[in-house]
């Protein structure tokens, strides 16, 4: 695509630097933060909404340092974009906040 090979030894961040491809970090951020307000802006009784309710009290975990919620994910992101769950209502706010160049 950009002309090297695996021979040259070219570290990936300089060939994304020149094929312009954003960071894996970033897209799944994007995403994530995506999906997120699509959820938050529908109504309380949508299925998708369901996921807020379901109470996990008697579930347990093998051994070992337990895996992030979904929920524990999004809050960071949102720290780290700056924004809060409210925001998510106003759907042009929320695509230019979370879209290219959010971090």
């Amino acid at each position: 695509m950009c002309g090297s090979i695996g021979l040259d030894r070219i570290r990936n961040e300089v060939i994304r630097e020149k094929v312009e491809v954003a960071p894996i970090e970033q897209k799944l951020r994007e995403t994530r933060l995506r999906w997120f307000g699509h959820v938050k802006r529908r109504g309380m009784n949508a299925p998708v909404r369901m996921y807020e309710a379901i109470n996990l009290i008697y579930y347990r975990r093998g051994r070992g340092r337990p895996k992030m919620s979904w929920n524990e994910v999004i809050r960071r992101y949102l720290k780290y974009v700056g924004l809060t769950e409210d925001m998510a209502q106003d759907r042009k706010l929320w695509q230019a906040r979370i879209g290219n160049g959010c971090a």
